[in-house]
């Protein structure tokens, strides 16, 4: 592993706004980790946690977790947003297959998934970030009427997810097929990543999907 690689993962361990496996955090995020009682906004897969960065400034009144297993890329948002004095945002080094080993019953209000690995090809359909698998888990975890928010380039998983919601009985708010073909209102769809802008530069389709459980 590279040098600096090993030096962002000790770095990371040290910031104030970080953990790794939090065992023992389940239930008490907003007064073990934050300091204050607000609702709690997770971003999945979240790489250098820009999305979460984005909503932690725009709304202070909430506070924003990204969680992802590469500790190089959330050493960057976890400095930025340490840096920025941003105290409504924190991150989390694990897989997100066990997000409901730390967070209990009722205990998020969203969840975001903005440009989650597509996954191509059928043995990998069960490692979709919108598949059964990772659907229980935010059921688990999320309030009542609490929405999950996806935005893809990818056609495999826009199609997959709509066909995988219906399956499981979720109710669906918005569907946008093309995001950017019509007037967005909603200032956390006009958040753009790094893939995203990318995405973008190759005259990509950006396609945001929002669910609730029923």
């Amino acid at each position: 592993m590279p040098k600096n690689k090993l030096q962002k993962f000790a770095e990371f361990e040290m910031f104030p706004n970080t953990r790794t496996h939090p065992m023992g955090m389940k239930g008490h995020w907003n007064t073990h980790f934050f300091t204050t009682d607000k609702p709690i906004t997770l971003e999945l897969a979240c790489g250098r946690g820009e999305y979460s960065l984005a909503m932690g400034r725009m709304f202070p009144d909430r506070h924003f977790i990204g969680i992802d297993k590469k500790g190089a890329r959330l050493w960057v948002g976890a400095k930025t947003a340490f840096e920025q004095g941003l105290e409504n945002v924190g991150f989390v080094r694990t897989h997100i297959e066990f997000v409901d080993t730390y967070f209990k019953r009722d205990e998020v209000s969203e969840i975001w998934l903005p440009f989650p690995d597509p996954q191509p090809g059928a043995s990998k359909a069960n490692k979709r970030l919108s598949s059964p698998r990772f659907l229980k888990g935010y059921e688990r975890i999320l309030q009542t009427n609490g929405k999950v928010h996806l935005k893809t380039d990818s056609d495999l998983l826009y199609e997959y997810t709509l066909e995988t919601l219906e399956d499981y009985g979720c109710k669906l708010l918005k569907n946008m097929p093309d995001l950017y073909s019509q007037s967005v209102n909603d200032p956390l769809l006009t958040v753009q990543t790094t893939y995203e802008k990318r995405h973008l530069a190759k005259d990509r389709v950006i396609k945001y999907v929002c669910w609730q459980f029923e």
